[in-house]
């Protein structure tokens, strides 16, 4: 038969401690498991963070070499758009496409006066941007760009000789859209297919 007589004070102090001990427990566990969803969340950020960057952290550019001046029956003119205050043509021969998949080439600017301007540049498809590295002399020397820092592509100006290149020759889905041989057989196939509407 149960008994029937009250928890003396022994056993209300042996089922208290017991109680307070296990609601501790709890409370530390939840505790841990709180920190423990914390850590992994901002752990979990970092290396989605780190998913986008890691690709362009191990990209370097490789080391650069100057072409040959330009020569004229090289030169491969290219279309730009119809509000163009300039003419564009690009050296066949400079064209290259880097182990860093970065086209570079040199190309030549002819004012509506006749004046020419040579520069050295390359164009990285992956992030579209574009990057001046030197100038050219009628000596057929070279001088460096002060500018010769990475810049994003514009497509608004009249003269959107960049743009044109990637959109047109260079680029294709954010990658390089082929070989230079390949590169420079389209430009060429254009260039050849504008004097014929012509």
């Amino acid at each position: 038969m149960p008994s029937t007589f009250p928890p003396t004070a022994s056993n209300a102090g042996l089922a208290a401690p017991s109680l307070l001990a296990r609601a501790r427990i709890t409370k530390r566990l939840a505790i841990f498991v709180l920190l423990a969803n914390a850590v992994a969340a901002v752990h979990g950020q970092s290396n989605f963070e780190e998913d986008f960057d890691d690709h362009d952290k191990s990209w370097k550019e490789i080391a650069l070499q100057l072409p040959a001046a330009p020569r004229a029956e090289n030169l491969l003119p290219f279309y730009v758009s119809p509000t163009a205050t300039q003419t564009f043509a690009l050296d066949a021969k400079s064209l290259t496409v880097g182990a860093d998949d970065v086209v570079r080439y040199t190309l030549v600017t002819t004012s509506a006066s006749g004046a020419k301007n040579i520069s050295y540049e390359g164009i990285r498809c992956q992030l579209r941007h574009k990057k001046l590295y030197a100038f050219g002399h009628p000596d057929g020397s070279w001088s460096r760009s002060r500018r010769d820092q990475w810049e994003p592509i514009s497509n608004n100006a009249a003269n959107r000789q960049h743009a044109a290149l990637a959109a047109d020759y260079f680029c294709q889905d954010g990658m390089v859209a082929g070989k230079a041989v390949k590169i420079i057989e389209s430009i060429r196939s254009a260039a050849i297919h504008a004097v014929i509407i012509k």
